[in-house]
């Protein structure tokens, strides 16, 4: 059902909303790594707890896996940061002992309380989210950092959504970006690789552009666009189907019990 899900997801992105974005706006947004990519790790963030810390700091020497999230976010993020959690539990590795999960916050105005209330819902598995480092920062830092990576998002202020790329990146314990996976094409095998990879240093999977966006609701009329409208419908028909089909097993084998003579 989740590899469907996220079939779905992949063939509707092309669809996505121009609500308050000109189309230059929109191509402009997107995930071009330069030779070399490193974060800055001086940058001052804020961890979930209010403490200020260096970005180096929240790598804690191990690999790490950074998905830039809008926390306050009406479309994508959510289900993507759920599909990252599922990814990694079918990693085999261990969280906070093989890598940690560094959740980025986008809109330097939502809070770090709007951000754990994205990681309660989307990430179930109590070691994960105990090794998962909730981050926010003032929009020089944000900035600072975003362009190390050639992350680029658009900013729809009519309607307070980012266009950015459902990204996920695999760093290694020193900053360097080792891989560029979409969250929207994650499974455990290659991410267990990628972070692998990370692990020893090794840089790869960083050449092109990612530029699949979450970018999906029309805040001007209050509804969802045609893609994720699309999207929505057709989950809650493979939810209806599945559970008539478990209705229907139980049906045949649950019937009344027959009377021995």
């Amino acid at each position: 059902m989740t590899r469907l899900l996220l079939a779905l997801l992949i063939a509707l992105a092309p669809c996505a909303a121009r609500a308050g974005l000109a189309a230059s706006e929109l191509a402009a947004a997107g995930l071009a790594p330069p030779a070399g990519a490193r974060l800055p790790l001086g940058a001052r963030v804020t961890d979930e707890s209010g403490r200020s810390l260096a970005l180096g700091e929240a790598l804690g020497g191990r690999p790490a896996l950074l998905v830039p999230v809008d926390f306050t976010c009406r479309t994508l993020c959510g289900p993507a940061l759920a599909v990252v959690a599922g990814a990694l539990g079918e990693t085999g590795l261990r969280p906070g002992a093989d890598y940690r999960l560094i959740v980025l916050g986008l809109d330097p105005k939502d809070g770090l309380a709007e951000g754990r209330a994205l990681l309660g819902a989307q990430v179930a598995d109590p070691a994960l989210r105990a090794a998962t480092v909730l981050l926010r920062a003032d929009p020089a830092a944000l900035a600072d950092l975003t362009r190390s990576l050639g992350y680029r998002t658009a900013y729809d202020a009519e309607h307070d959504q980012y266009a950015h790329p459902s990204a996920a990146l695999a760093l290694t314990p020193d900053g360097h970006l080792a891989r560029a996976l979409s969250t929207l094409a994650l499974d455990g095998p290659s991410l267990r690789l990628a972070l692998l990879e990370a692990g020893r240093g090794a840089i790869g999977g960083v050449a092109g552009r990612l530029a699949v966006l979450c970018y999906g609701f029309d805040a001007a009329r209050g509804i969802y666009t045609p893609a994720i409208s699309r999207l929505l419908t057709l989950a809650g028909a493979l939810t209806v189907a599945g559970l008539g089909l478990a209705l229907w097993r139980l049906g045949r084998g649950g019937g009344p019990a027959r009377r021995v003579p």
